[in-house]
């Protein structure tokens, strides 16, 4: 898995920052890419990099303000001319299928693929075998959502160098032992396959907040996080402004982060005021707080 950040502006772009987009890469777990909002210019952004459109399988878009939402109906129509194919599934707040509607048939948008919308309110919101996804209400000026994402645990790894100290050949056998078998072998020796694999391998927690100011819900999203992201629009001297306007300061997320418990901090949406030289007093007036603090810039990518 890896995190692949499109847009990290707040409000509208800048030289430096495209409005909010964030990339889930998740191409050995499913061959997909599950985005997270959809700011004006995402299509361009993505172009600069190696994702392709036609692996997006799911769209994420935390409220409507027009810095998360302005780039989606473009991208849902280019996607039709770039072999996409497969169902796309969009999940956000109420609204968000009037507004597609609008814009796509306006336009007289034809899609060459199947489009779910989902208008979606706080509690899980997708299951499968690998992975769950949980909204939390946030606090904003709109209905805002962050979005938890947590991957399925995985199987142990195999413990061939016991099974060859019991002269187990490798084959088949191996694969059905991993599989959770317990087997006979031709001189009656029982293998339970507990005792040859390893215990499971904790799955993933992502959290990835939407624009909210500093609130409760934050911490619920993001408890024992792996990773979570989070918005700064403002610096540690503007609690008052962030308040008024619904948004964050850095301070306020690496405390939420570390209230939470989590491992690592990823800050975002970062308002254009803050350029060049002032990001490191930024950055570290965070990790003065919580340490395994991150800033994220335009395409930057995290290994999860």
């Amino acid at each position: 898995m890896e995190l692949f950040f499109l847009g990290t502006g707040a409000g509208m772009p800048s030289k430096e920052r495209n409005v909010s987009a964030l990339a889930l890469l998740l191409q050995q777990e499913r061959n997909a890419v599950w985005l997270f909002d959809c700011g004006e210019a995402t299509q361009h952004q993505i172009l600069k990099t190696k994702i392709k459109p036609s692996k997006i399988e799911k769209i994420f878009i935390s409220h409507l303000h027009g810095d998360h939402i302005f780039g989606l109906p473009g991208l849902l129509s280019s996607r039709s001319f770039q072999g996409g194919e497969s169902t796309i599934e969009v999940y956000g707040p109420s609204g968000i299928k009037d507004y597609l509607a609008a814009c796509l048939g306006v336009s007289k948008t034809h899609l060459k693929y199947q489009l779910v919308v989902h208008e979606v309110g706080a509690g899980m919101i997708f299951a499968d075998e690998q992975f769950s996804v949980e909204a939390f209400q946030l606090e904003h000026g709109v209905t805002s959502f962050g979005y938890r994402i947590v991957e399925a645990d995985r199987p142990g790894a195999l413990q061939v160098e016991k099974l060859k100290a019991l002269g187990v050949p490798a084959g088949p056998i191996y694969q059905e032992i991993k599989q959770g078998k317990n087997i006979v072998l031709a001189n009656g020796t029982v293998l339970n396959s507990k005792d040859f694999v390893s215990a499971p391998i904790k799955g993933k927690v992502i959290a990835i907040a939407g624009d909210t100011r500093n609130c409760l819900s934050s911490r619920k999203l993001a408890q024992g996080a792996d990773w979570f992201v989070h918005e700064a629009t403002f610096g540690k001297d503007q609690e008052d402004l962030a308040t008024e306007f619904y948004h964050s300061t850095n301070v306020e997320a690496a405390l939420i982060a570390k209230e939470a418990g989590i491992r690592n901090l990823i800050l975002t949406h970062i308002s254009a005021r803050f350029i060049g030289t002032d990001m490191q007093q930024f950055l570290q007036e965070a990790r003065e707080v919580f340490p395994n603090t991150f800033l994220a810039d335009d395409f930057s990518s995290f290994l999860l």
